[in-house]
């Protein structure tokens, strides 16, 4: 079987299909097909009501990058913490989050993870180690060095870990950050969601040498290339970091490439023909991080049209449960507007 896949992140050539699953156990594989499939379901979801414009807060979709937190946050304990950005559903969802208290979120009800005040930007749930989202670009980067300061001064094991977009690269925060992990050996793994797009602009428009995984070299921290469509990918390069961080060999850096299926914000990407190429759009459309994985534990008789089935009611189930549940939730009463601020 073949397909295509990056040779370097603007570039697709023609190989064996490179989703190996030797040496991983059918339970996990069977997690990480769940995991990608809730995500892509839920995202789905929100985009098919949110004309509705019942959810007043915006909304960054993930679609076309589900692989990517799902293959980092299989590997992380359920007290380690990671740190997410304004696209971070994703993210929320495969540390183990409560996705009714997520979808809640997005209506601003008082039951949502963030009390209704933070909307999709602004994801929080310690009880699952996501320590929060920021709608800063860059913002979560040095949140998650203290964290993992923090976790070497406690001695906790701990990792922690920040997902961030090729945006973020650009950002000065994010050498301060890499220079100070390596110098105190934190155990923190960069997580670059490379989707080649800020808004409207390409990489190549923004970035000089657009081969993000050099600039962590400069601070000789570990830096590893994933195909961002390739779940297993993800899961085995991830794994590698994070046990080695856990070790006590300091941090690394993980740049995944993917395509963003949808625009910057929102349902849909209604001027996808006046900033995307055609022929980009048509080359990665062709090959979806959900279904291939899906043919993948076909053909390797892990998966049955049963048990795809089977997932799909129960994900479906739970999916109309929480939009259900968040849409019956109280709103946060008027009187308590200022309840949660510092000052």
């Amino acid at each position: 079987m073949k397909r295509k896949i990056l040779l370097n992140c603007n570039n697709l050539v023609e190989t064996s299909w490179p989703m190996k699953t030797a040496g991983i156990d059918k339970d996990t594989l069977l997690n990480l097909y769940t995991l990608i499939s809730k995500i892509r379901k839920v995202e789905i979801r929100i985009e098919r009501l949110y004309h509705e414009d019942d959810m007043k807060t915006p909304v960054h979709l993930c679609i076309g990058q589900e692989a990517i937190a799902a293959g980092v946050c299989e590997n992380l304990e359920s007290d380690d913490y990671v740190f997410s950005n304004h696209r971070g559903h994703g993210h929320y969802i495969a540390k183990g989050g409560d996705l009714k208290a997520m979808i809640a979120e997005l209506y601003c009800k008082e039951t949502g993870c963030s009390q209704g005040r933070g909307g999709s930007m602004h994801l929080i749930d310690t009880s699952v180690g996501l320590l929060g989202s920021s709608s800063i670009v860059g913002g979560c980067i040095p949140l998650a060095v203290g964290a993992a300061m923090g976790s070497v001064l406690k001695k906790d094991k701990r990792i922690s870990v920040a997902f961030f977009g090729d945006a973020a690269s650009e950002e000065g925060v994010l050498y301060e950050s890499m220079n100070f992990a390596a110098l105190k050996k934190l155990p923190v793994i960069f997580v670059c969601e490379n989707n080649f797009y800020s808004v409207y602009s390409h990489q190549s428009a923004r970035q000089a040498n657009t081969d993000i995984t050099t600039r962590p070299k400069t601070f000789n921290i570990p830096a590893y290339k994933v195909d961002g469509r390739d779940v297993i990918d993800a899961y085995k390069k991830s794994k590698e970091a994070i046990y080695a961080a856990r070790s006590g060999k300091g941090p690394a850096f993980i740049e995944c490439c993917a395509y963003r299926w949808r625009g910057h914000a929102g349902p849909g990407d209604s001027l996808r023909d006046q900033y995307r190429k055609l022929d980009e759009w048509e080359k990665w459309m062709k090959y979806c991080p959900v279904k291939d994985f899906k043919n993948v534990l076909v053909n390797e008789k892990i998966l049955t049209e049963e048990k795809i089935e089977q997932i799909n009611k129960n994900i479906d189930t739970e999916i109309d449960e929480a939009f259900d549940f968040a849409q019956k939730s109280p709103l946060p009463k008027k009187e308590e507007l200022t309840k949660y601020l510092y000052s």
